[in-house]
Parts: C-alpha cells; sequence; structure tokens
C-alpha cells in the first residue's frame, strides 16, 4: 500500500484530513510544520506551491484541498465508508454540506481570524470581526435545521465526511469562543463529535508528532485566540 504522507499544522485545516485518516484506520506519515509554514518551512513550496495546509502526498500527486482529501481517503481507500452514493437518499444533502462547510461556514471565520489576529494591531477590524460573527452564527442556523431531522449525524443517520467537514468548523468556532452561542442540538452534536475515538486519536496523534518534530503542540496564536 502506497505510504500516506500528510503535511499538517496544529488545529488548521488539515485536521480534517488528519481525523479522516483515523476514522479510515489508515497508516500516515505525520509532518507538523510551525503556522503559516510559507513562513517558517519554506522548503514546503517545493510540496506545495501555495504553501498552505493540507498536503497529501500519495501515489497520485500531491492533494491540497480538505474536504476533497477527506472524500478521496473514503473512495480510495475506505470502500467509501465515510462517503454518500448516488444511490443514497441524501446524497444530494452530502455534497452540499461538504462545500458548504468552507463556502459557508469557515469561509466569514476566515476574516474573523485575519481581523483579530492575522493583522498587525494598527490594521484590525472590530466592525468587521463582530459583523462576520454573526454571519457565521447565522449560518450556523444550517446545522442546527438539519440535525432536527432527528438524526445524530448529517447525511443518512450515519457519520460521514459532511460530520468530519462541519465538526471542523465548530471546532475552529469554539477556539474562537463561540461554543456558548451553539444552539443546542448544534451544541450537543458538537460534542459527540469531539467523543469519538477517531477525533481523540487524531488530536492524539497531532500532540505526539508535534512535540517530536520541535513544534508547539498548542493551536497557533493566529487560529487560536
Amino acid at each position: 500500500m502506497t505510504e500516506l504522507t500528510l503535511y499538517h499544522c496544529v488545529s488548521a485545516r488539515s485536521f480534517r484530513v488528519l481525523w479522516a485518516l483515523e476514522e479510515l484506520g489508515l497508516k500516515y506519515q505525520l509532518v507538523v510544520m510551525a503556522f503559516p509554514p510559507r513562513l517558517h518551512a519554506k522548503e514546503f513550496f517545493q510540496i506545495n506551491p501555495l504553501g498552505t495546509v493540507p498536503a497529501l502526498v500519495d501515489s497520485c500527486g500531491v492533494l491540497t484541498e480538505s474536504a476533497s482529501i477527506c472524500e478521496y481517503l473514503s473512495q480510495v481507500y475506505g470502500h467509501g465508508v465515510l462517503s454518500e452514493d448516488k444511490g443514497e437518499a441524501d446524497y444530494g444533502r452530502y455534497l452540499n454540506w461538504l462545500s458548504a462547510a468552507d463556502a459557508t461556514l469557515t469561509f466569514p471565520q476566515t476574516l474573523i481570524l485575519r481581523y483579530s489576529y492575522f493583522e498587525p494591531a494598527e490594521r484590525r477590524q472590530p466592525q468587521v470581526v463582530d459583523d462576520y460573527t454573526r454571519w457565521f452564527l447565522g449560518r450556523l442556523r444550517g446545522v442546527e435545521s438539519a440535525l432536527q431531522r432527528g438524526s445524530q449525524f448529517l447525511c443518512q443517520d450515519r457519520f460521514t465526511n459532511a460530520d468530519i467537514a462541519v465538526g471542523y468548523a465548530l471546532m475552529l468556532a469554539e477556539f474562537l469562543g463561540l461554543r456558548p452561542q451553539f444552539q443546542p442540538l448544534t451544541a450537543a452534536y458538537w460534542q459527540r463529535l469531539k467523543e469519538r475515538t477517531a477525533f481523540v486519536d487524531a488530536l492524539g496523534a497531532e500532540n505526539r508528532s508535534a512535540r517530536l518534530q520541535g513544534v508547539d503542540p498548542q493551536p497557533s496564536p493566529l487560529i487560536r485566540p
């Protein structure tokens, strides 16, 4: 079996891929870099010209989009166990959540991060942070609505990549201090996700690898306040 190598930063979107690898029980090499790698690991540009994580390397080459990598791993190495197929009732909903996790949920969080932490103090924009916090919480109503169907998960009443993709947005929201504003079903859903064995194992693998590779295992101050 081809060795999978994941380039990762603590608490970055690449955590989705790490979580999927653990859910699938795959063997992999984890390379943890200081955040952001484009500043701290110039050699990484030879692997991913964008200088971003994740970067998953296997026989097909290099993949760099977290939700797509999770789907790739499920289909190529996991017999589709984390995926929905077109014969399932929630197939359309599944595809929608994979895109919504970034386009609808994580997008406003990137602006919150930028204007709270990325920019120097004189360029920070509290109004932008407030506006996009409200935007994120408004979009999060979609998760609450989906869970009102009575399912423990977002699609087909089973755990899928949709839960990994959306779960990371909830993880980032907790780092941003927004968990107290989650609605009840969303808060309970996030708690269930955090208690999954693979999620806990992914956090453990991240912590061990970071320490072994000389990287601060705590989330970057640019990611976590």
